[in-house]
């Protein structure tokens, strides 16, 4: 059994961090010690450790609950997982898209500044209705 601060260390995920999966439930709670400090056991890490993958990631919690079910699932819990996936692959190439847009702007308000103006086209763009 080990101590929050080793098990931090061992799962790359910081003290706060491990309570609020407690909170949300995505990790057990842990044996306590007669004194009260939470004890973890290497199951605990290990899943520590894949909750940390997934948000590496970008998986939010709700899926990495569901990965989680899965992973102690049948057969089909492959698909599931693929469908998870898949799901989330959709979500960040809309972001990516919806950062190469806001790249492209940027990029266009910048171009206008020029030290010389008495003012600034960034600001009148910003300001605009």
């Amino acid at each position: 059994m080990h101590p929050i601060g080793e098990v931090a260390r061992r799962s790359g995920v910081t003290i706060e961090t491990i309570r609020y999966y407690e909170r949300e439930g995505v990790v057990p709670l842990p044996d306590r010690s007669a004194s009260g400090r939470r004890l973890y056991d290497s199951a605990g890490i290990a899943r520590l450790r894949f909750v940390k993958r997934c948000r590496d990631l970008g998986f939010p919690i709700e899926d990495i609950r569901a990965l989680l079910a899965l992973s102690k699932g049948d057969s089909k819990a492959c698909s599931d997982v693929k469908l998870i996936g898949e799901r989330h692959l959709r979500d960040v190439r809309d972001k990516i898209a919806d950062l190469t847009r806001l790249e492209a702007a940027l990029a266009d308000l910048v171009a206008e500044c020029d030290e010389q103006r008495p003012h600034c086209p960034v600001l009148r763009q910003l300001f605009a209705d």
